[in-house]
């Protein structure tokens, strides 16, 4: 292996840790499941001895539900606020700046045109006369190599 592969790879100190977290993560997820199962056994248990008590529970919870959808409507209004501010922004201020970088980028691109053919094509062509040149003398033996 290479030096740079070598030092990619976690330590042990660093797989022990991600072991533990593996772990931990597991025995999380199992506790969180026999909660939501033991509280699936309680209601049914509860809900099923008293007519009476049930219905209380019922209107407690459609009550709560009311709430949650008023919550989720409010949050449902912010976030379209939200959007229209992004939009807003991206409208008037990123196209803008977009336009101004495409517009700098292609007056770029004429400068360098220009440059390669009023600069950079000349010296190229002298320059190759003159090592032609030199390469003739040096032939007929007027320069030394």
């Amino acid at each position: 292996m290479t030096e740079t592969a070598a030092e990619n790879l976690p330590s042990p100190e660093e797989q022990a840790a991600a072991e533990t977290r593996r772990r931990w993560m597991i025995v999380g997820i199992v506790a969180v499941a026999l909660l939501v199962v033991a509280g699936i056994v309680a209601a049914v248990i509860f809900l099923s001895r008293d007519s009476e008590t049930t219905a209380n529970i019922r209107d407690i919870f459609i009550i709560f539900m009311a709430f949650e959808s008023l919550i989720i409507g409010a949050a449902l209004i912010i976030l379209i606020l939200q959007m229209a501010s992004l939009i807003n922004l991206i409208q008037n201020e990123v196209r803008p700046i977009l336009n101004a970088t495409s517009e700098t980028v292609n007056t770029l691109r004429g400068t360098t045109e220009f440059l390669s053919e009023n600069l950079v094509e000349p010296v190229i062509k002298l320059n190759s006369s003159l090592a032609g040149m030199r390469r003739l003398f040096e032939m007929f033996g007027l320069r030394k190599k």
